[in-house]
């Protein structure tokens, strides 16, 4: 057993989303860092769609960013296609979206890495957590070589005992072409860890020269285009702007040597997609029993969608370019797990797919997970000290939220070994906090993805003002330098400053302020509104003040809920001799051990009377103290 000699502060392992968030992060706080991959060249590899955000997805990135996290940035620098959904409705269900180009994705990401300072990349394949008096001190590979750390986070994504499926076919790996990890699991349950089973899946790539596009509808990208990062000015070096068709595009990025957007396509599929589905059911690993694994609820494959709604005629499909410098087309919504043979025949059933040639399968794959409620809202292992995990090891689907868990782990990690109290996010200041306080209070049993409809309090936690939320947070903990930071606070100063001039500027005998909340009217509308303002302040205005009514609503939710968060629920409480408690209420606090009142009451089965119990317990046990 060789030892490296080097000692870190933190050891990520797995460079997907989720790890080099929480590497960077890491680094980023001073902390000797440690990112050990199977392979160095698939560091954050876009393994299912070539696509950044989505509904609430786009939130999660935004809040990543006002953080001081890369995935913004990256997908700003990489995206071929830009839109925001959901604007016709209100602000608080708004998202951004982005199409990246794969490659450049991956290799800029890659870059980054390589560049930061005070962390290392290895390339290896992780076989056992090492263990010592309670506490985890490093992991070993499985060429032998131990390297020891202060603070370990898994981030393993679909690797742990992956297994793939194409009809009835199945081999191990982690994704299509990368081995699995086949012991790491015996580990974590060696020390102690309750591990289930999902699946996912991912659907066929296409070549572009069999499309026939003239079959299907475009859909084009947003102008102006909705960025994610709300630092690309800075980062770009954008003192310098370029135009081409009359839009503006940072110096860098992908757009500039595509030329512009590229389109999306939206076709469907026909009868004899549904009719040759229901003809080989039997070769489907889903259908005939094979596949163990709970899949996602979300993002059902064709055979799912052909035999749960068997009254449609047809099922939309995009079709989605991979990058510039490839032909291949990603299929989404129809991911599958049929037989090759079967694909070939399937995909050529499809409006405008009729001749093409599929150049990657489709495949379902099955991994092992660890049951979330297992850990603590820091992503710390309750039963090891100084254990993080984030990502899909934690039942979660999609690169955002794999990427938000990625950036608390790794922030919690660099705390702990700083010897600083961990941050914790609540579910009223973030989606992030929406995430893990589900994932570790409710738990999952299939693959967990973020929806606005999860968030209480969606209407506070926009998109648009991720920024305001939480730029001073990743500046305390310096990940936002104090450029960026400054920009937040001028923000402020400029949409505060402007609301309080429109309250107090009255045209006739209505304020400004009044006018502005009729639906019709824009702040460019206005009489008097300075034309000098950026446009993301503009945005900010228009929308405190339009919805100011319903936002002081939801901030006296918040109230209510913060007054039981902020009832803590002492470590040494004993559920066990609390008279009154149920049973099931029993097992389930003593498994998940609640920090607070507010994450009890979250707890699937806990009973405002058991509650109750609780607090009079609390009460008695502080007066028993004094």
């Amino acid at each position: 057993m060789f030892v490296f000699p080097k000692k870190y502060d933190v050891i990520v392992v797995g460079g997907g989303h989720a790890g080099v968030e929480a590497a960077l992060a890491a680094a980023r706080m001073g902390c000797q860092t440690l990112l050990l991959s199977i392979n160095l060249d698939t560091i954050c590899q876009m393994s299912c769609n070539p696509a950044i955000g989505g509904l609430a997805k786009g939130t999660l990135v935004r809040e990543i960013d006002a953080l001081g996290g890369q995935m913004g940035i990256t997908t700003d620098m990489c995206g071929l296609q830009f839109r925001m959904l959901n604007t016709r409705k209100g602000p608080s269900v708004r998202s951004p979206r982005a199409q990246c180009d794969k490659k450049a994705y991956q290799f800029f990401m890659k870059h980054v890495c390589e560049k930061q300072e005070l962390l290392d990349l290895k390339q290896g394949m992780a076989t056992r957590v090492l263990e010592n008096n309670g506490e985890i001190i490093g992991i070993e590979t499985s060429l032998n070589v131990q390297y020891l750390g202060k603070t370990v986070v898994l981030t393993t994504g679909t690797f742990l005992n992956g297994l793939i499926h194409i009809g009835l076919e199945r081999f191990p790996s982690g994704r299509a072409g990368e081995p699995a990890s086949t012991h790491l699991s015996d580990s974590l349950r060696q020390l102690g860890l309750e591990l289930g089973r999902l699946k996912t899946g991912t659907p066929p790539r296409i070549n572009r020269k069999g499309i026939n596009f003239s079959k299907m509808i475009p859909q084009p990208g947003d102008e102006p285009v909705p960025w994610f990062s709300f630092w690309k000015e800075e980062l770009f070096h954008v003192e310098q702007f370029f135009s081409k068709s009359g839009v503006n595009y940072p110096k860098g990025s992908i757009l500039e040597r595509a030329g512009g957007q590229s389109p999306c396509y939206i076709t469907f599929t026909t009868p004899q997609t549904a009719e040759l589905i229901k003809a080989n059911l039997d070769k489907s690993p889903l259908y005939s029993g094979i596949i163990k694994g709970t899949g996602v609820r979300y993002c059902p494959s064709i055979e799912d969608k052909i035999v749960k709604f068997s009254n449609r005629e047809k099922h939309q499909i995009f079709l989605e370019p991979e990058g510039i410098n490839t032909e291949e087309f990603y299929v989404n919504g129809f991911s599958t797990s049929l037989p090759f043979e079967v694909q070939l025949k399937l995909i050529h059933t499809i409006n405008g797919c009729e001749a093409v040639d599929i150049m990657r399968p489709a495949y379902a794959i099955e991994y092992d997970f660890v049951y979330p409620t297992q850990l603590s809202p820091t992503l710390e292992t309750k039963k090891y000290k100084n254990l993080f995990l984030a990502g899909q090891i934690n039942g979660t689907s999609g690169y955002e939220e794999a990427a938000a868990q990625g950036i608390i782990a790794g922030i919690n990690a660099a705390r702990r070994v700083k010897g600083l109290e961990p941050i914790v996010l609540g579910r009223n200041e973030a989606y992030i906090g929406v995430l893990i306080d589900d994932l570790v209070t409710k738990g999952t049993n299939e693959p967990y993805r973020m929806f606005t409809s999860r968030a209480e309090f969606r209407l506070l936690l926009r998109q648009d003002n991720a920024d305001l939320r939480l730029s001073h947070l990743g500046y305390q903990l310096g990940l936002l330098p104090q450029s960026r930071f400054e920009r937040v606070k001028l923000k402020k100063k400029l949409i505060q400053e402007e609301i309080n001039r429109l309250y107090s500027t009255f045209s006739g005998s209505t304020s400004l302020a009044q006018i502005l909340k009729r639906p019709e009217i824009k702040y460019k509308d206005l009489p008097q509104s300075d034309h000098n303002l950026p446009d993301e302040v503009i945005e900010e205005i228009e929308i405190e003040i339009k919805y100011e009514g319903y936002i002081q609503r939801q901030i006296e939710e918040v109230k209510k809920f913060q007054e039981l968060e902020m009832k803590k629920i002492p470590d040494y409480l004993d559920y066990s001799k609390i008279p009154g408690l149920k049973t099931e209420s029993r097992q389930k606090l003593l498994k998940i051990r609640p920090k607070t009142i507010g994450q009890a009451s979250r707890i699937s089965g806990i009973s405002p009377a058991d509650l109750s119990l609780i607090l009079v317990h609390m009460k008695r046990a502080n007066i028993e103290d004094k």
